[in-house]
């Protein structure tokens, strides 16, 4: 890449970061003061993806 497109992708990047972060930083307290966990899902759904990658790179 030359250096204009490397700043360009650079301004981009910083753009959508901070297009996204008051968004993100209201979920990130939305999720803090909820009273119930998943942690349960979340163990389901990496052991799902996992076995998804595992299934996609053995059948190559």
């Amino acid at each position: 890449m030359e250096l204009w497109e490397q700043l360009l992708a650079a301004v981009l990047g910083l753009l959508i970061i901070f297009m996204f972060f008051p968004s993100i930083k209201g979920a990130m307290e939305k999720s803090r003061s909820a009273e119930e966990k998943h942690w349960g899902t979340v163990l389901l759904l990496a052991a799902a993806l996992t076995g998804f990658i595992i299934l996609l790179i053995s059948s190559v």
